[in-house]
């Protein structure tokens, strides 16, 4: 039975991949202006031209990656490597996208133009050169989050701390280097070119460094930092019970979380392998979210409501 075309296409932009796209509302949700509805609703139109310029790059990537994903056993299936879509046609999808997420940037303002330009020229040479070397290609995918944390910055005004900007680096390192470790073990060098230089210890060795880089520099945000002051119908009861609470450092409470899930990300690649869909992992695995969805609570009530 033949796919949908809608749902093809759907596919070929990987829209279940716009989860990642939700890190341009970190500098909002840091500052306490999450419920600020004219910095929210911007930062969202912020959030939907990264989901363009994402699926732009996904898009482009599939077409030079075409003789490799033929031979990877799921990247098979994509409608380019399939032949659901042509190249000719998937060119053209790539070249519209670009030109209407570009336009569609320049209404924010000028640095977000030149964020948003700079993200979907470094996807192109990332496709077309920078992932055939070892290293590089993920120092080039931590660089498109930080990118991402950017542009939500410009588009709200307010800034994060140097320290959590270091967390969302080494994450980014972290989950990267998980992915290339799982496409080396469970398919082998043949799907992608910079594989043949890399060595399963050595991409050991970066998920280590990379994963104690995260922790670090999460527990020192979280002390260095203080918690916004967003003021609500309860911070007249906090201040009675917890005197001088937003000097103290509660938001090291988070810390375990944050420990508990990059072990937990860790150990669904070395025992199940599973780190080369990081999309999957994150809305899957029951305990992982569960994680994430309790420390989503406390920041969250930490600062906007205690």
């Amino acid at each position: 039975m033949e796919k949908p075309r809608f749902t093809t296409y759907l596919r070929a932009l990987r829209v279940n991949q716009w989860i990642k796209n939700f890190i341009v509302f970190t500098a909002i949700i840091f500052t306490g202006k999450l419920f600020d509805s004219p910095l929210f609703l911007h930062t969202t139109s912020a959030f939907f031209v990264f989901c363009l310029l994402s699926s732009t790059s996904y898009l482009l990537n599939d077409i030079i990656d075409y003789p490799y994903d033929k031979k990877h056993p799921i990247k098979k299936n994509r409608p380019i490597a399939s032949g659901e879509i042509s190249i000719q046609h998937a060119t053209f999808i790539v070249f519209i996208l670009t030109i209407v997420s570009l336009i569609t940037s320049l209404f924010f303002s000028l640095p977000f133009f030149l964020i948003a330009l700079l993200f979907i020229l470094l996807h192109f040479f990332y496709s077309l050169y920078l992932k055939k070397f070892p290293t590089i290609d993920i120092f080039t995918i931590s660089f498109s989050f930080m990118l991402r944390v950017l542009a939500g910055e410009i588009v709200s005004g307010y800034h994060i701390p140097i320290w959590l900007l270091l967390t969302i680096f080494f994450v980014s390192l972290f989950m990267a280097t998980i992915k290339r470790h799982a496409e080396l073990v469970v398919h082998g060098k043949e799907t992608r070119e910079s594989l043949y230089r890399y060595k399963t210890h050595f991409l050991d060795f970066l998920s280590t460094t990379f994963a104690a880089g995260t922790m670090l520099a999460y527990a020192t945000y979280t002390y260095m930092e203080k918690i916004p002051q967003v003021r609500t119908i309860f911070s007249p009861l906090t201040s009675q019970i917890l005197p001088d609470f937003e000097a103290r450092k509660w938001m090291m409470i988070t810390v375990p979380l944050v420990v508990y899930g990059v072990v937990r990300y860790a150990q669904l690649l070395y025992e199940k392998e599973q780190g080369e869909r990081p999309e999957k992992i994150i809305t899957q695995d029951v305990p992982l979210i569960a994680t994430i969805a309790l420390w989503i609570l406390i920041i969250i009530l930490l600062i906007y409501v205690l």
